[in-house]
């Protein structure tokens, strides 16, 4: 028997059916080891020996490796074939000399870049040792990253109350998203404006064409500044000649994008179907990993995490024989094409993402995937084969404009496109972000010398924008650009900035919280050197020289320690004070925008010779008045007015409230405050003021008077029981925004506005409540089927009271905060529900779960009347065990 060991549940079920009864496939579910989460753990001072530590699941899997290969003839690791995949493999043989099981047992390694027999087979008939340099790239980085969040973290939280963590990557994409919020800050709009005249070409045709030039001198687009002159500019035009001076036709051709890598994959989904990299990742997983297509399990794409674009020969062939019996031979290039990486290392440069057989087109396999799966994989299919198929061929036209006025001459110029053969854009066309599209209007047939009709001109009135926001698409692309992060790292990366509370999206923006700006001013002003864009990519560069085994990792981490700890050396005797007066020149813009009036901005609006300036306070930091306590006034760090001013009256009290105005009615005042549990609004003062939290997702600086009346307000009347004539209550509980008609409670969705909720919908949520049966316990709630147990019995994901659940029978386990409802595998549910049932008694209570997961789908019997009263019992206690067990 042979042992072969994946890390994933999903692997090792497909790869379990290519192989036959030799083999034995257990997977290790990721990492089995890792750094603990405290001091200590890597030690510079002992050559950066590091510490690591097998706990909970990791445990349980070591445990089960090890007991399958006491009798294994040979064992072969055959994780992922990067960085990462390397490094498991590493772990699980050194936890296994460290357990002295091996006894002499053969080691291979083995990687595969698709999940299909034919790759899995070829790779096992080629093993290898595992690569050292990978891992000690790996080691590298590790200790790399921990060394920089242990040691800076800790000097955050003295000098800068509120600020979570900082991190060697995380730090670097964060300064990215808040020097673009400072260059929107500074941004001042300027005036210019466009003239156009619609001309007509003497057999009536009509087109559009731009005042380019005057009198022997180009008009740029922001030459004209001002009303005065466009309306000269116009008055000369509506008197003009015009006539055609050139007319210059010349054929382009747009040849296809090369097929994906990982950050040209996240960045298409989020453009095209708006996913999350992190769940574009998730998705890809499943697809690499194995799909049941009609009774076969198989990998449907190659592996996800590749800077590569290049495509293996087979599949180049194949592709093209799809695209000549799809599309036709006019589509089929006579030369298949070949891509080259642009990124300056190649240590993750495996295979391009494809589909792992191309003729398995999208609608045959629609239907045995999830729709986000589908669409997933008709992406990553329709940008395969487009790479390979013939160019776009098109004719660019440009024709100049005399327009004679008096003495005058002036000059436009029109533009067009006219695409000839479509190639591959007939399939695939790239989205782009904060761009426009390309001009392809089609201009009529026109000469040299001919006469034009004037037909109207128009002028416009433009401003300048400031430059957008990054999506999560177009932040990847800018990492992958200045070189920051690597394929397997800008989904994290991006998911720690949530998490961390320093950004937030806002229409499918990154917006940086205050804190996050804070962060990074704070590291700009102390650690500049270690937020360069530079410096990161730098050290990429060095970390992949030594996966190249060009340079020893622990040389690199002396160089890097020396340097990192003589900086840190010099913020011992930082003092707040000065931390403040640094940020308040670096976020000066951001947090006192210029004034409409053009008076100083940091006058305090309440006691009128006060300076603000930068404060910190118990949960954080806020704008204060420099004449504290005699003048109270407060306000956050953001002004989330039009103008730049701050709220109507300011706002004034103790750090961290902010007033938002009065309440009409009981002419109260009302207050923005951050609390224990995190902010909320509050109406006038005393022992039991009303209160009322903020929505998640609901930025403190958007709050205005009337929506904080808004929320106070709650809970409200939206609406009467169809059939009671009760009323139905919208309101926030403790748990998050509900619907409620008496008894019964119904969690609102993150897609419904709490103050903004209709009758119908508030209908809708307490009608599928009731008719679900149960009063609000878990057994009523609807959820998403995953999947069977391979104990027997389904598995759902669920939401509850509690937050989201996986249900298994008797087993309720509720999500950890790293996972979500729409992101959850069945891999991981069943990891969730096996720890739930051990931790409720171990294979008793697993053999349990199973049996009643079977009782739950098999068909219900009819019990004995003598019977009932004691099974209607124990359904009435189902409810109260399903809450104890969610924790």
């Amino acid at each position: 028997m042979k042992l072969l060991v994946v890390e994933s549940p999903a692997k090792a079920k497909t790869i379990n059916k290519y192989l036959g009864s030799d083999y034995e496939v257990i997977a290790s579910f990721g990492h089995i080891r890792d750094l603990p989460a405290k001091d200590g753990s890597v030690e510079p001072d002992n050559d950066f020996a590091m510490k690591w530590e097998i706990e909970g699941r990791g445990a349980k899997q070591v445990a089960e490796i090890a007991r399958a290969v006491k009798g294994a003839e040979k064992l072969i690791l055959a994780t992922d074939p990067d960085r990462e995949g390397e490094a498991i493999s590493w772990h699980v043989l050194e936890a296994l000399n460290q357990k002295r099981v091996l006894k002499g047992i053969p080691v291979e390694r083995v990687t595969f870049n698709a999940v299909t027999k034919d790759a899995v087979q070829k790779a096992l008939a080629n093993p290898r040792a595992i690569d050292q340099a990978l891992v000690d790239a790996y080691l590298a980085r590790r200790a790399l990253d921990y060394l920089v969040g242990f040691t800076l973290s800790p000097v955050l939280w003295r000098k800068l109350p509120g600020a979570r963590s900082a991190g060697r990557v995380q730090s670097v994409a964060l300064r990215l998203v808040c020097d673009r919020e400072r260059e929107i800050e500074a941004f001042r709009a300027r005036e210019y404006w466009s003239l156009v005249a619609t001309l007509a070409t003497e057999s009536g045709q009509t087109f559009e064409a731009r005042l380019v030039g005057a009198d022997g001198k180009k008009i740029a687009r922001l030459d004209i500044g001002n009303a005065e002159e466009a309306k000269a500019f116009k008055e000369a035009l509506e008197t003009a000649l015009f006539t055609v001076t050139e007319v210059e036709a010349k054929p382009v051709k747009r040849h296809p994008y090369p097929p994906f890598q990982t950050s040209t994959l996240q960045q298409e989904a989020s453009r095209k179907l708006g996913l999350a990299p992190a769940r574009t990742m998730q998705l890809a997983q499943r697809l690499y990993e194995g799909v049941d297509i009609g009774g076969e399990t198989v990998g449907l794409i190659t592996y996800m995490r590749t800077d590569g674009v290049d495509m293996d020969g087979s599949a180049i062939t194949a592709a093209r024989s799809v695209i000549g019996k799809e599309f036709g031979d006019r589509y089929v290039p006579s030369v298949p094409r070949k891509y080259t990486v642009k990124a300056k290392n190649a240590q993750e440069a495996h295979e391009a993402i494809r589909p792992t057989d191309l003729g398995r087109l999208p609608a045959q396999v629609m239907r045995h995937l999830e729709p986000e799966q589908a669409k997933l994989y008709e992406l990553i299919w329709k940008r395969t084969i487009a790479s390979q198929m013939e160019s776009a061929e098109m004719e660019r036209t440009t024709v100049d404009i005399a327009a004679k006025v008096g003495a005058r001459n002036l000059e436009l110029r029109a533009s067009g496109q006219v695409v000839l053969f479509d190639g591959f854009l007939t399939l695939y066309q790239e989205s782009r972000d904060d761009e426009e599209d390309e001009d392809s209007k089609k201009l009529p047939a026109m000469k040299a010398a001919d006469r034009l009709e004037k037909r109207a001109i128009a002028a416009d009135q433009h401003f300048t924008e400031p430059p957008p926001r990054f999506s999560e698409a177009s932040l990847v692309k800018r990492m992958e650009e200045l070189g920051i992060g690597r394929p397997s790292t800008y989904a994290a990366t991006l998911s720690t900035l949530r998490d961390r509370e320093y950004v937030r999206i806002e229409k499918k923006r990154l917006v940086p919280e205050d804190k996050g700006m804070l962060v990074t001013s704070f590291l700009e002003s102390f650690f500049k050197r270690y937020v360069e864009f530079d410096f990161t990519a730098n050290l990429e560069e060095k970390l992949d020289r030594v996966s190249n085994a060009e340079i020893d990792w622990k040389a690199l981490l002396r160089e890097f320690w020396e340097e990192f700890t003589a900086s840190i050396g010099e913020t011992k005797d930082l003092r707040v004070g000065d931390v403040l007066e640094a940020l308040n020149g670096v976020l000066g813009d951001y947090i006192f925008p210029q004034k409409a009036d053009g008076s100083d901005p940091r006058i305090c609006p309440t006691c009128g010779n006060g300076q603000l300036s930068l404060k910190l306070g118990k949960f954080g930091a806020f704008v204060g008045c420099s004449n504290y306590p005699e003048c109270r006034y407060t306000r956050p760090l953001s002004v989330p007015a039009a103008d730049g001013e701050a709220s109507a009256e300011g706002g004034q009290g103790a750090p961290g409230v902010r007033i938002l105005g009065t309440d009409p009615v009981t002419s109260l005042e009302v207050t923005m405050r951050d609390g224990r549990f995190g902010p909320y609004i509050q109406l006038g003062e005393g022992e039991k003021p009303k209160r009322s939290s903020l929505p998640k997702g609901m930025s403190p600086a958007s709050v205005t008077l009337e929506k904080a009346l808004a929320l106070l307000s709650l809970p409200r009347e939206v609406a009467r029981h169809p059939e009671s004539g009760e009323p139905i209550l919208v309101g926030i509980g403790r748990y998050g925004p509900y619907v409620q008609h008496g008894k019964t409670y119904a969690n609102i969705d993150k897609g419904d506005d709490v103050l903004e909720l209709g009758a119908n919908r508030a209908i809708d949520l307490i009608v599928a409540k009731e008719s679900g049966g149960g009063r609000g316990g878990r057994a009523s709630t609807p959820g998403r089927a995953l999947g069977d147990h391979p104990a027997g019995g389904a598995l759902e994901v669920k939401a509850g009271k509690y937050g989201p659940y996986v249900a298994w029978g008797k087993i309720f386990a509720t999500l950890p905060k790293t996972m979500t409802a729409e992101g959850i595998t069945l891999e991981q549910a069943i990891e969730l529900a096996n720890a739930k049932a051990e931790a409720k008694g171990g294979a008793k209570g697993k053999a349990k779960a199973a049996g009643a997961a079977a009782k739950a789908k098999a068909p219900a019997k009819k019990p004995a009347a003598k019977k009932a009263p004691a099974k209607k019992a124990a359904a009435t206690k189902a409810p109260a065990k399903a809450k104890t067990a969610s924790g």
